[in-house]
């Protein structure tokens, strides 16, 4: 507890902080004597993402039972406040209200504090996520939040100044989460500012994986070159069909780690992305089809349609695997699921369209 003791006509903190309050001052209608303390709950060392952080209590106070004269007097006099752009109304520990300074300075100079004060501030928690603090404070249209306990103890009050921190500190992870990484902020900021030989390795075992899977496709065109060199038309498509499914398939792994970092399941988006997913291949499918029909052959337009709607419900389908897969594994998705997904499709396409073109084709 800070205690704040009556010392020449104004009440001083025994340790750290400094209030000053009028002589006299007036708890709970009676006159307070030189021998009267007034007790305010003091700041603890609370996480850095609560309210209670972002709180202080360096800031003016005053009593429902003042007048704004005196308010403003005592403000005028050399303080150590952080912040005067609101008042705190205190009455017993207890918070009841908070003056604006622009609503306090063009008040009559003997309007009492309890008919400025807004009797109904926005306050939260000590323990409140600081998202909900902003959250709050916007909401009510006020530049201060107001830290209360549950019993209404005054803990301080959350400045301009540091509010704009909170938001800036919520923007921050809202974009770390858009970009693809999970839950915490300081997962992505650490993964965005790491050193070289770390932010080497945490990538490269991927793109090494990428480098076998572009050997095995061209495994792949190897084992199909017979028929490619019996239908040579067959290989203009091979990179369309390919690119489609893997731009699907980005799309479709882009929305998945977007709602994972925010707590929505994939169990939640399965069904709509998978539709989703074969619809976009059944209407690219079918607009392909009647244009190379007409350029080269209906059988080479079917397989490319084929091809394409296959591939397309196939990548949607890895797209939402790999995620889950490795939200549950707790690896960070922005290095690893992109570019195994990226892979695996690749290799799926080629082997969609190769098999319809066996099937079909040849």
């Amino acid at each position: 507890m800070v205690t704040l003791r009556r010392v020449e006509g104004h009440f001083v903190e025994s340790q750290a902080l400094v209030f000053h309050r009028p002589a006299p001052f007036i708890i709970d209608g009676a006159i307070a004597s030189d021998a009267t303390e007034v007790r305010l709950p003091q700041e603890t060392g609370p996480s850095s993402t609560t309210a209670l952080a972002y709180a202080t209590q360096r800031v003016p106070i005053a009593s429902p039972f003042e007048r704004a004269a005196d308010v403003l007097g005592r403000l005028r006099e050399p303080q150590d406040y952080e912040t005067i752009s609101e008042v705190a109304v205190v009455d017993d520990e207890r918070l009841v209200g908070v003056i604006r300074l622009e609503d306090l300075v063009v008040s009559p100079s003997q309007a009492p504090v309890s008919h400025l004060m807004d009797p109904d501030p926005p306050s939260i928690r000590p323990g409140a996520d600081q998202e909900a603090a902003a959250a709050k404070a916007v909401q009510h249209q006020e530049c201060s939040l107001a830290v209360i306990d549950e019993r209404g103890r005054f803990l301080g009050l959350i400045p301009p100044h540091r509010m704009l921190s909170v938001l800036l500190e919520e923007h921050r992870e809202d974009l770390a989460r858009i970009s693809g990484y999970l839950h915490q902020s300081a997962r992505a900021r650490g993964a965005s500012e790491e050193q070289l030989l770390r932010r080497f390795w945490h990538r490269f075992p991927w793109l090494l994986a990428g480098l076998a899977a572009a050997m095995a496709a061209a495994a792949m065109v190897a084992a199909f070159e017979q028929g490619l060199a019996a239908h040579l038309e067959l290989t203009f498509f091979v990179p369309g069909v390919v690119y489609i499914a893997d731009a699907i398939g980005t799309q479709t792994e882009t929305l998945v780690v977007r709602g994972l970092s925010v707590g929505v399941s994939v169990a939640a988006v399965m069904r709509r992305e998978l539709i989703t997913g074969i619809a976009l291949g059944a209407v690219l499918g079918a607009i392909a089809y009647p244009v190379v029909a007409i350029w080269l052959d209906p059988q080479i337009a079917l397989t490319v349609s084929a091809s394409l709607l296959a591939a397309s419900t196939v990548a949607t389908g890895v797209a939402m695997a790999l995620p889950w897969l490795f939200s549950i594994l707790d690896i960070d998705p922005a290095f690893g699921s992109g570019p195994l997904a990226t892979v695996i499709q690749d290799l799926l396409s080629l082997a969609i369209y190769f098999a319809f073109g066996n099937l079909i084709v040849l």
